[in-house]
């Protein structure tokens, strides 16, 4: 065959009952050739997976459906094709990977399991040999000792290893066709590097034609070929990866590539504020062996840790899935109890109080957590969610209302919005919301733990841009746990390294990034994608 693997032709996808808009999709032309990589990037809403959920033949009947135009998958028309003959395709000819493994992989089953059972249902193999070609597929996407982890469940794997499951579940037929949604956006920067080294290393070896869905640029930047940009539904912009990122001729184009954080530090003058936290010597230790356990596994989560934020300082903690990050806020904030050290709040030491002493303090420490969708209580309306912290401390609710207006007001809301339930606003939208929740208790330290990984670039850099607002207006100390070095480098006045529970590293982000001192560091930013190109700073990011 000669041409494309995938042509997707003028299509359009309807959506049934009420939306923002009469088609998800619509006027779609694309194709992705044999041993070709094409990004597809575009915000939230865009159409990027309702484009792919309609080549696969899964988009939900009850809200969408083609309403017209071709996909073809190596000649053959998809759009006729019965929900059986979908079935025989999918898995064999073109497979898909999803963001998020845990919740695509059943937990109840062995991970080498739900491999095979491609296998069973596509192919006459015996159970002997589904399973030689179930541990030589995870061989090949490099999973350590797969004659162990064939029996494994997805919860005992960390999140890159069931990744590579899902990878290797999709490949194991050798499809033409592979579609990845967004498949590194909630991994690590080490993690996300092998996923993307992997992806083309097996797309090269079975010549499979990969249409890869994201909206981070510095992945685009390292695997594709041709980039296709989407705007509510529609393509504005297509071309050569090269070419779209060096030369956008698209003013929203222009727009996603200036969203893109920097690398580069800009210069900060070093805050000398009060220290507002302070940890010294902290341990947070999971398990415990006895008499009648004595082999039980130890982890040392957090391991002798020192660190201190400042009034109005940032200080970003980054590592690896598992390097402790998330444990040390979490010990902060007292959502897990400490083993043993201090946790300095103002000089008073709240490790080594009850919950009842700990109480007044609460209100000081406000989380804001990385998916803001399941922070919020669908069953409530925003301004009742916000105002519960401050009613919960003596505040009168008439006033507690006022508060969350205005504070609406200060994350760039409208007022009445608060009348409003979580699934009546987008995901950035969502964010905010939390944000003026934690301002609500009026805290002097606030934790954010991967508040913008789950956001696309545009309205990342909005919450961004919002923090720091946040942080001058209301002078607060800020703990900023991310994977991703490039908005470490945009929000922080200082970076702490960590690994395997450790910090290995701390200073000022412009000298950690200037000149990495640790063998650690300088991997992770090794292994940042794009890590060695600046997209288009300065360009003005909106509102």
């Amino acid at each position: 065959m000669t041409g494309p693997v995938l042509e997707v032709a003028n299509l359009s996808v309807a959506i049934r009952g009420d939306g923002d808009r009469p088609h998800a999709v619509r006027g779609i032309n694309l194709t992705v050739g044999a041993n070709e990589i094409v990004c597809v990037v575009g915000e939230s809403g865009s159409g990027k997976s309702v484009t792919a959920q309609a080549v696969m033949g899964l988009l939900p009947k009850a809200a969408m459906a083609v309403e017209s135009g071709s996909i073809r998958l190596e000649g053959e028309e998809l759009t006729t094709k019965s929900d059986a003959d979908l079935r025989a395709i999918r898995g064999t000819r073109m497979a898909m990977v999803f963001q998020e493994p845990m919740t695509a992989l059943n937990p109840v089953e062995r991970v080498g399991d739900q491999i095979g059972e491609v296998l069973e249902v596509h192919t006459d193999l015996d159970p002997k040999a589904r399973r030689e070609r179930v541990l030589e597929i995870m061989r090949a996407v490099h999973l350590p000792d797969p004659e162990q982890m064939i029996d494994a469940y997805p919860h005992q794997l960390s999140g890159g290893q069931r990744q590579r499951i899902m990878i290797a579940a999709a490949l194991v037929l050798d499809p033409a066709l592979l579609i990845a949604d967004e498949p590194t956006t909630a991994l690590d920067v080490t993690t996300q590097a092998q996923i993307l080294k992997l992806v083309r290393e097996m797309q090269e070896r079975k010549k499979t034609g990969v249409l890869f869905i994201t909206h981070d640029f510095g992945v685009v930047s390292e695997i594709a070929d041709r980039v296709v940009v989407m705007q509510l539904g529609r393509i504005v912009e297509q071309g050569a990866a090269e070419e779209v990122l060096r030369n956008p001729r698209e003013e929203y184009t222009r727009m996603l590539l200036g969203s893109v954080p920097s690398m580069t530090p800009p210069k900060r003058v070093p805050v000398s504020g009060p220290v507002v936290l302070q940890t010294e010597r902290l341990f947070k230790t999971y398990g415990k062996r006895s008499l009648f356990n004595p082999k039980a596994r130890i982890v040392n989560a957090v391991n002798d840790v020192s660190l201190e934020v400042r009034r109005g300082e940032t200080l970003g903690i980054v590592g690896e899935s598992g390097s402790g990050k998330s444990t040390v806020a979490r010990c902060v904030a007292r959502l897990v109890e400490p083993t043993s050290g201090a946790i300095r709040i103002d000089n008073a030491d709240i490790a080594a109080m009850k919950e009842a002493q700990f109480r007044p303090v609460r209100r000081r420490v406000q989380f804001v957590f990385q998916d803001p969708y399941r922070s919020l209580n669908p069953r409530r309306t925003v301004g009742e969610a916000i105002i519960e912290g401050p009613m919960n401390f003596g505040l009168p609710r008439k006033e507690a209302l006022q508060r969350a207006r205005d504070l609406m007001t200060v994350v760039h809301l409208s007022p009445d919005a608060v009348d409003r339930y979580p699934h009546q606003f987008s995901g950035g939208q969502r964010q905010r919301i939390c944000i003026a929740r934690a301002l609500a208790m009026e805290p002097e330290l606030l934790i954010g733990d991967e508040p913008v990984s789950a956001l696309d670039v545009s309205v990342q850099a909005q919450v961004l841009k919002l923090l720091d607002e946040v942080r001058r207006k209301f002078n607060l100390a800020v703990l900023f746990i991310t994977h991703d070095l490039r908005v470490a480098a945009q929000v922080c006045d200082r970076i702490a390294v960590m690994q395997r529970g450790v910090i290995v590293e701390q200073g000022s982000t412009s000298d950690v990034f200037a000149a990495p001192q640790h063998e650690y560091t300088r991997a992770l930013f090794e292994a940042a994608p794009g890590r060695h190109r600046e997209f288009l700073a300065g360009t003005p990011v909106p509102a």
